[in-house]
């Protein structure tokens, strides 16, 4: 498999963070209208398993996008 382009590394970082601040508002709104506190919902945001997936994949994307952009191979250890 080849290795991705700047800018496909570019875009999948942009709809990675569209899902991302989609799925965050949804746990909010959701939240706000079952009363939930706002640290509880804050809470909620941190602990959330796909939200923090997500953002491991979005440092990574980011990662590799700043290595192609230096030059350095990005080496999947997967």
């Amino acid at each position: 498999m080849s290795e991705a382009t700047p800018q496909e590394l570019k875009n999948s970082i942009n709809e990675l963070t569209a899902y991302r601040d989609r799925l965050a508002k949804e746990v909010i709104t959701v939240s706000q209208k079952l009363k939930i506190p706002q640290k509880k919902i804050d809470s909620t945001l941190q602990e959330h398993s796909e939200l923090k997936q997500v953002n491991e994949l979005l440092n990574q994307l980011i990662a590799a996008l700043g290595k192609q952009k230096k030059g350095i191979p990005n080496k999947d250890p997967n």
